[in-house]
């Protein structure tokens, strides 16, 4: 990926490394899965706007992982790059933050239904 030290107007590069692909991939899959579990804790408390709020940051979090996934496609299919453990690690952070962010989702769902039960049987 040419030019690895260009900036862009964000002060991001435009053309990152394979190394910057693969940082930018575990950060960012990281962050997600932190904003979900946050997202969760506040669901169990009841704080459930605050819930939506951690759900948001961590959908935000993945996406912006999935930008630095599809640089990384795009590379393997304009150059001969071979996948090795570091890349398949921060394949596998990404796409596990989107796992648990799904299944943390569908918790939060039963949190606010139990919390609605508990508010009418006291």
């Amino acid at each position: 990926m040419e030019n690895a030290n260009e900036k862009n107007t964000n002060g991001e590069n435009p053309n990152p490394d394979l190394e910057q692909i693969v940082f930018n991939l575990v950060l960012h899959g990281g962050n997600a899965r932190a904003k979900a579990y946050e997202a969760l804790d506040a669901a169990e408390g009841g704080n459930f706007a605050q819930a939506e709020k951690n759900l948001e940051e961590a959908d935000e979090e993945f996406y912006e992982g999935h930008k630095y996934q599809n640089l990384l496609v795009q590379g393997q299919l304009e150059k001969d790059i071979t996948p090795n453990f570091l890349v398949i690690h921060a394949q596998d952070q990404l796409m596990t933050a989107l796992a648990e962010k799904t299944l943390i989702k569908r918790e939060i769902s039963l949190y606010k239904r139990v919390h609605e039960l508990e508010r009418k049987i006291r």
